[in-house]
């Protein structure tokens, strides 16, 4: 049977600033939009905050949707990807919970567009996507009757 891997990530951004997550990747230094699994209990934005809060300390608010994207890795594994977005007044300072992140940076678009360090292509896309500007409300991809209730992390369509 067909089992993609769910993921989420979010772009956060702070005065033109892009935040990336530092991670070693099979003993290579990479970088990425925090992000991660959804897991079975949660909502796609409670994995969203969840993974941001994890993978650098920074609790904050969902502020809009930017996209699906449904991606096959070179080894094959497929991917679909939901990508929100996150506005900050001004970068802030980063404390990763995840034993997996190294460190984070607040990055220019062009930095990040024009690294080799990038763990996917997926975090260049989403650059792209953020770039054109468009943003769509999270009810978008707001849960249905879901039977879970975390309360902080809920967002109410």
């Amino acid at each position: 049977m067909f089992k993609p891997h769910v993921t989420v990530a979010c772009l956060v951004q702070a005065q033109g600033k892009l935040l990336v997550v530092e991670e070693r990747v099979a003993g290579r230094v990479t970088w990425n939009q925090p992000a991660g699994h959804l897991e079975a209990d949660e909502t796609l934005q409670e994995a969203a905050l969840r993974e941001l809060y994890e993978e650098t300390g920074i609790h904050a608010e969902l502020h809009y949707f930017l996209g699906v994207q449904q991606w096959i890795a070179p080894d094959n594994t497929p991917f679909v990807r939901f990508l929100f977005g996150v506005d900050l007044p001004a970068p802030c300072v980063t404390t990763p919970l995840d034993s997996d992140i190294d460190c984070c940076w607040w990055l220019t678009p062009e930095q990040i567009l024009t690294s080799d360090q990038l763990r996917s292509p997926l975090v260049a896309e989403s650059v792209r996507l953020w770039q054109q500007g468009v943003r769509y409300p999270l009810q978008l991809v707001a849960p249905f009757n879901w039977p879970f209730h975390k309360g902080a992390h809920t967002v109410t369509p």
